[in-house]
């Protein structure tokens, strides 16, 4: 079945952050949102790229030697086993496309590892 999707509506159903939410799938990869303020965990993922893009606001991905700042409409794909930190002062409205596997804190199990993500 074919649909649109209107990633500013599915902003408007949830408020908590760090809790990336699917609304799509293409092929084996999940297109999730997310609203992300403060710091995440240090992390890696051995076998998967990831790709972060900038919906609203401003965000950090800190690597150990380098931050990159991303801004509205920017994106870049993290690539697999680079450790890394997404962060963003104020919060901001993130997509994420990445295989359905994919858990969001990767090598790392804190208390904000996601391992059911819920479909909007």
């Amino acid at each position: 079945m074919t649909t649109k999707v209107n990633v500013n509506d599915k902003f408007k159903l949830f408020t908590e952050q760090w809790t990336p939410k699917v609304v799509g799938q293409v092929n084996d990869q999940h297109v999730k949102i997310a609203r992300i303020q403060g710091d995440f965990v240090w992390h890696k993922h051995d076998n998967e790229d990831e790709m972060f893009m900038v919906i609203d606001g401003e965000i950090d991905i800190e690597f150990r030697d380098k931050t990159v700042h991303l801004t509205v409409g920017e994106f870049m794909v993290v690539p697999k086993g680079v450790e890394h930190r997404p962060r963003a002062q104020k919060e901001a409205k993130i997509m994420l496309i990445e295989p359905v596997t994919t858990l969001n804190t990767g090598d790392q199990v804190t208390e904000q590892t996601q391992e059911v993500l819920e479909t909007l």
